[in-house]
């Protein structure tokens, strides 16, 4: 696989989120149009984002890593366990 640019980088994380959730929670009927880049970073030849949705109390979030020398993506999909505030200690 080889990125072209940021934009392109930005392209293929939204459509492999896209194909996770197709491949791993079938009934979520999800689209491109509900993925979010929330972060995203260059260094030289690699890339980085951190790429969540519009679904309601789904808690996934997934960081994909582009490494430019290998021309390899990677995915790591993450779910959120427990949102826990502290106002004291």
């Amino acid at each position: 696989m080889v990125i072209t640019g940021v934009d392109h980088f930005a392209s293929v994380c939204e459509a492999k989120l896209v194909e996770w959730y197709h491949k791993h929670k079938p009934s979520i009927n999800i689209a491109r149009h509900n993925v979010v880049i929330v972060w995203s970073s260059k260094v030289l030849q690699n890339y980085k984002c951190l790429v969540a949705t519009t679904v309601l109390d789904d808690g996934v979030y997934a960081e994909y890593t582009y490494n430019g020398d290998k021309e390899e993506l990677y995915e790591d999909v993450y779910e959120k366990v427990t949102n826990t505030c502290y106002k004291e200690e």
